[in-house]
């Protein structure tokens, strides 16, 4: 190629689309190589479609207890294939807004699978059946990630589904297992139960969302009980044999077992980096337990080589922190001023009914990180807003250093909490303490007004409780 590219992406989801636009604003002449649709999982199988359905699912809770709010109505009815062509125009919508981005920045976009056949030159089986070469002075490998099994289940995505699979049913399941509960497990369990499923979780860690500060698990777990949703904690799943047009799910907790008959297996046990096809040995790019091994520029054991999002591995698998990863790295490869990505100040949010929302160190690992923990609680039941919205279910959770009273983490389980998190990235940010989140003035009647109070009984002042 006559013109080379200063910068090949592979990859178009929330890493690699983000990152072909700020290397564009940077005077980076760029391509991208995308093997299926622009957004990647994320807008199309992931966070974008399954919070269209918890949106609607959220709702159809409210207006169960519309009489309770002052409405009186007939019976509610969801018309789920209304709810799905909605899914699908939503989707689509941001779709055209990605495609709108490249062309905006003049970004070269190669619909196709590609591979490294040196380290300056990507090869892309394009979708049209032909074949082209790119070379570039940089590669940024954004592969993203594909969805685990556990050993002697296999996903069909006809009665033992993965995510996707769960997303493109014709109706709510009668009755679904969903094994893991991490956020993946926790969000369809909301859904399905909001929509009359018979809704059975399955989590082989003694919590529900394991790697969530454990009182979150906890109250998530009581308020999952109490709707009707059967949780098995400290429990797993050993096989799965479809029969008579449902799937025979045996769980297996201790040397106990028992068998639980439903239309669908959900598994939900996580996501593993997807570097197949690559060829990333034919150039010598490092990979450990199938993950690509970077150093804190995002670079490889290639230099011109970088990777970021899921494909790396790292324990936050998120869009929004492979898409800061991408910047960082094209503003590495570009050679300009950037600070480091700040781990400790990544927004946590989980979309269940009702939702999580954390960030920093849980009170455990604050506790053997050496800390001398302060913590400060303070229950939506007594916030005001919550009880006019008739949503006075769970808790905001503060963490602290009890000789600086720098805020640690905050921990939130709630209506509305994956919004008010916002405040408490902010905060853990700029290294903000509890002082200072209790001094600043809060309006009034408002959900935010629980992360002062939690803040408030850190320092043993709490005004409402």
């Amino acid at each position: 190629m006559a013109n080379p590219y200063d910068l090949v992406i592979i990859g178009g989801g929330p890493a690699g689309y983000v990152g072909a636009v700020r290397a564009a604003q940077l005077g980076l002449r760029t391509a991208l190589v995308e093997r299926d649709k622009l957004g990647g999982i994320c807008t199309h199988w992931g966070c974008i479609p399954t919070k269209v359905l918890l949106h609607t699912a959220e709702l159809v809770e409210h207006l169960r207890a519309a009489q309770a709010l002052g409405l009186d109505g007939g019976p509610l009815t969801v018309n789920y294939a209304r709810l799905q062509q909605r899914k699908a125009e939503v989707v689509e919508r941001l779709h055209r807004g990605v495609q709108y981005l490249m062309r905006k920045h003049r970004i070269d976009v190669f619909y196709g699978t590609g591979r490294f056949e040196r380290a300056d030159r990507v090869a892309v089986a394009l979708n049209d059946g032909s074949e082209t070469v790119l070379e570039a002075a940089h590669v940024l490998v954004a592969t993203g990630s594909t969805a685990r099994s556990v050993p002697g289940i296999a996903i069909d995505n006809r009665r033992i589904l993965d995510s996707s699979g769960a997303l493109v049913l014709d109706a709510p399941p009668r009755a679904i297992v969903i094994l893991g509960a991490g956020a993946v497990g926790v969000e369809f369990a909301s859904l399905f139960a909001a929509l009359g499923s018979a809704v059975t979780l399955v989590e082989l860690l003694p919590t529900v969302l394991p790697l969530e500060d454990e009182e979150i698990g906890k109250g998530l777990e009581r308020i999952f009980t109490r709707k009707g949703i059967t949780v098995h904690t400290g429990t797993t799943a050993t096989r799965a044999t479809p029969r008579d047009g449902r799937v025979v799910v045996t769980l297996a907790r201790g040397d106990q077992t028992e068998e639980v008959e439903a239309d669908y297996l959900l598994v939900a046990v996580g996501r593993a980096p997807l570097v197949d096809g690559l060829q990333l040995e034919a150039v010598g790019v490092a990979v450990e337990r199938g993950a690509i091994v970077v150093d804190g520029e995002f670079r490889t054991s290639v230099p011109t080589i970088y990777a970021v999002g899921d494909c790396i591995g790292r324990p936050y698998r998120l869009a929004h922190v492979a898409s800061d990863e991408a910047v960082h790295a094209v503003e590495a490869i570009a050679g300009v001023e950037h600070a480091p990505v700040n781990y400790q100040a990544v927004p946590r949010p989980t979309f269940s009914i009702p939702q999580v929302a954390t960030v920093g160190l849980s009170e455990r690992e604050a506790r053997e990180a050496g800390y001398d923990v302060r913590v400060g609680r303070f229950a939506f039941q007594a916030n005001s807003k919550a009880v006019i919205e008739g949503e006075r279910d769970g808790f905001v959770k503060v963490v602290t250093d009890g000789r600086t009273g720098e805020i640690l983490g905050i921990h939130m389980l709630g209506p509305g909490v994956t919004e008010l998190l916002a405040e408490g990235v902010a905060v853990k940010y700029l290294e903000g303490t509890a002082v200072e989140l209790a001094g600043a003035v809060h309006a009034h009647p408002t959900l935010a007004e629980a992360l002062r109070e939690a803040a408030l009984d850190a320092l043993g002042r709490v005004l409402h409780a």
